[in-house]
């Protein structure tokens, strides 16, 4: 499963409850995004989560 390069954010494992309160197993899965970035004057493709995207994108803006 992918993770993200900057923050390590993985899936995380919980459990759907329903109404009566059995439990069974789910995934939390991030919002991964494959993208580019410069990094030393190139262009490189990461693996980065939607929040870590978004503030790169606030970092360059400035």
């Amino acid at each position: 499963m992918a993770a993200c390069e900057i923050c390590g954010k993985k899936p995380q494992f919980g459990h759907n409850v329903s109404f009566s309160q059995k439990k069974t197993n789910r995934k939390f899965l991030p919002n991964i995004q494959k993208t580019r970035v410069m990094r030393n004057g190139r262009l490189v493709p990461v693996q980065l989560c939607s929040r870590c995207l978004r503030t790169m994108s606030k970092d360059a803006k400035i």
